[in-house]
């Protein structure tokens, strides 16, 4: 396993969904409540997650291969 692969992974997936998350959370807050404020607590907990699951399963399938994705039955 490459730590620094898996970490550069991490952190772009990290800083995006952090980037979106902000705006999302900024745009809801302005049209629902009238409030220009952004929720950094959701918006870190969503990149933390996002971050974790999505650089794990990128790490995981780089190193399977094709051969060990799930594949669909064919129709006979």
């Amino acid at each position: 396993m490459n730590i620094k692969k898996l970490l550069v992974g991490f952190v772009t997936v990290f800083a995006v969904t952090l980037t979106i998350s902000a705006i999302v959370t900024l745009l809801w807050n302005f049209v629902v409540h009238g409030a220009s404020t952004v929720d950094w607590e959701a918006s870190f907990g969503f990149a933390t997650l996002f971050g974790i699951i999505l650089s794990w399963i990128g790490t995981r399938r780089s190193k399977c291969g094709k051969d060990c994705r799930a594949q669909l039955p064919r129709e006979v």
